[in-house]
């Protein structure tokens, strides 16, 4: 079941301390590696993000990403395209990065007919330490065949921990930390985790681990490449 749950990279977590300084990147072509682990460091997967397509309006801006998502031995399990949004002062982004839509693949593509339903994951332009963000929740449904395939995702109590600086194999970041706890229900059974994360300005996430309601790692991902 955990196989099913992926509280792991969420790329597009965070915006500017400046006005048009904001943590993503924002150029075409741009390419992002993360590598996923379990709590033995033993390797999950790697998804790879590329920046297709870059849409300005004004103050506002949508990022078009392409997601490819690989098993150990590097073999294309799924890829998708998601769009997030820059409008004013915030980011928005979608909730389904938390479900592990691995497992509504079908020959590597993700079935149009899939229902999402949930509301976009809300980021302020000037995170600081000490500020409370709001809830976002996702559920994404789809039959395969006679078995109906539901899951969701909630994701509560979010906060900005710190800023600090963050080493992983593409570098050392200066990070800011972010918690939450996210509560996932899939088929019917639930798991609960808490989550801590490190973005960068002009990068995205650098770092995400997860913990179980006991407060011992699970599992994460962290950015080997940037490039």
């Amino acid at each position: 079941m955990k196989k099913l749950i992926l509280f792991t990279v969420m790329i597009f977590f965070g915006m500017a301390l400046k006005a048009q300084e904001i943590f993503f990147p924002t150029k075409e072509g741009t390419v992002l590696v993360y590598k996923s682990f379990d709590k033995k460091d033993k390797e999950t997967n790697t998804v790879k993000y590329t920046i297709t397509h870059l849409t300005l309006s004004g103050d506002d801006m949508d990022i078009t990403y392409l997601i490819e998502s690989l098993d150990p031995k590097e073999k294309l399990v799924f890829k998708d395209e998601i769009t997030i949004h820059k409008k004013g002062d915030k980011l928005y982004f979608d909730m389904s990065n938390f479900i592990n839509k691995a497992a509504f693949q079908q020959n590597g593509e993700i079935p149009a007919e899939i229902q999402v339903t949930g509301n976009n994951m809300e980021v302020p332009s000037n995170p600081k330490p000490g500020d409370v963000l709001p809830d976002a929740n996702v559920e994404m449904a789809m039959k395969l065949g006679f078995v109906n395939m539901k899951m969701s995702a909630n994701v509560t109590n979010r906060k900005v921990e710190a800023i600090e600086d963050i080493t992983v194999k593409a570098g050392t970041f200066k990070g800011y930390k972010f918690t939450s706890e996210v509560n996932s229900t899939v088929m019917g059974m639930k798991v609960n985790s808490k989550n801590t994360d490190w973005y960068a300005k002009g990068v995205g996430t650098v770092r995400t681990e997860s913990y179980d309601k006991n407060g011992k790692l699970q599992s994460y991902t962290e950015l080997i490449e940037l490039k």
